[in-house]
């Protein structure tokens, strides 16, 4: 009894701290994009305008639909009782490189025309995610 109840309170501060280091990742990684995004690299954009671009970016990565993924992940990994990292990680690399599509999802094909590095960043971002999270609890399953 004593187990389950530190089970659940484990498995939300552990998925919580994971998508921190997912965070930490995207911003790090990231920031030469938004330091240009913020500057106005390109001759057409006011800085304004690219903050503002960025702004509502990042308003989509925060949204319900970017931690569907990462959840169903979770809840499958918890149910099966899977312990191993390459789940975790790999998983949580995949969950985290769909969510431009999710986002997009009622868009126009055409229209997702991400840079690789953009996937590069996220799926290097749901790695450390998906490790963090198998260090904290998935690993005990």
């Amino acid at each position: 009894m004593l187990r389950a109840l530190g089970r659940v309170i484990m498995l939300p501060i552990a998925f919580l701290l994971g998508a921190v280091a997912a965070l930490f990742v995207i911003i790090s990684l990231g920031q030469e994009h938004i330091v240009q995004a913020m500057t106005g690299v390109r001759g057409d954009e006011l800085p304004i305008d690219a903050a503002l671009r960025l702004f509502g970016l990042a308003v989509q990565l925060v949204s319900v639909q970017t931690l569907l993924p990462a959840l169903l992940l979770v809840i499958i990994g918890e149910v099966a009782r899977i312990r191993g990292v390459f789940y975790y990680v790999v998983g949580g690399g995949a969950a985290l490189a769909i969510v431009p599509l999710l986002t997009r999802i009622s868009q126009p094909a055409g229209i997702l025309e991400l840079s690789p590095v953009v996937w590069q960043v996220l799926a290097t971002a749901g790695f450390a995610g998906g490790f963090v999270y198998w260090v904290l609890a998935g690993r005990n399953a």
